[in-house]
């Protein structure tokens, strides 16, 4: 998921990110103000930290700029002020949850876990045949069992899921998930693409993921992916008489 950090100490700023890419989020730091009500007005993030001592725009005024964008997006406010004022502005003026510093980085990975799912619009849960995609538990499964994915192997199966049913071109992967500018060199999303495969048992070319000619991937919607399977299953049975001979030959 894109997660906002507003926060001017480039120290914290690091930790606090660290932490969450740890969870598989894609972060994004903002040093001041503006930059931060910038960055929420491009991004649109699943869930914004955001400190009250910034430069160039103070936290509250940030705050108030992000309820004008989008009245429903999480923001988690971080403060070391201690007047019970100041907090009380804090939730009135649309702050969902509210936490002291020092803090703990384990509660507030939980308390970002908690906002997450009660935000009304997130899929937390994608779907496609029997590949299920969890985007808070950072899970997957295929027919129930787990599949074991690395953070970018993860990244990339989701942004992929997210636009189930459309082709996402590997530039567009290379942003989103790597964070890149196209580079005419590389071949790192053809790469991950065959680990992603490997994992999935969805050898090329592909019933989960697909690959589209000279443009890039995607994950069929239903109605495609109902089709590949009947198509799959209807060379299956056409080639089964010539394996039971091969094997009564052998």
């Amino acid at each position: 998921m894109k997660l906002l950090i507003a926060e001017d100490d480039s120290a914290l700023g690091l930790f606090l990110s660290r932490g969450l890419e740890a969870d598989g989020h894609r972060v994004r730091v903002a040093p001041d103000g503006g930059v931060a009500v910038e960055a929420f007005r491009q991004d649109l993030p699943d869930l914004t930290i955001l400190d009250l001592n910034l430069p160039v725009m103070d936290g509250e005024q940030v705050l108030e700029e992000f309820r004008a964008i989008d009245p429903d997006s999480p923001v988690l406010v971080l403060t070391a002020r201690q007047e019970v004022d100041t907090r009380v502005r804090c939730l009135d003026r649309g702050a969902d949850d509210l936490m002291i510093k020092p803090f703990s980085l384990h509660e507030l990975r939980a308390r970002c876990r908690a906002l997450l799912r009660r935000k009304r619009d997130t899929r937390l849960q994608l779907r496609a045949g029997d590949l299920e995609l969890d985007r808070l538990d950072h899970t997957v499964h295929r027919d129930g069992l787990p599949i074991l994915l690395t953070n970018k192997e993860f990244a990339l199966l989701e942004r992929l899921m997210l636009n189930r049913g459309q082709c996402v071109s590997r530039v567009e992967l290379l942003d989103t998930v790597w964070n890149m500018e196209p580079v005419q060199t590389t071949n790192i999303v053809d790469v991950y693409i065959n680990y992603l495969r490997r994992k999935l048992h969805d050898p090329p070319p592909g019933i989960l993921i697909r690959t589209v000619r000279g443009q890039g991937y995607m994950v069929p919607s239903d109605a495609e992916l109902g089709l590949l399977v009947s198509a799959a299953a209807h060379v299956f049975a056409e080639q089964l008489p010539e394996v039971l001979s091969a094997s009564d030959i052998r």
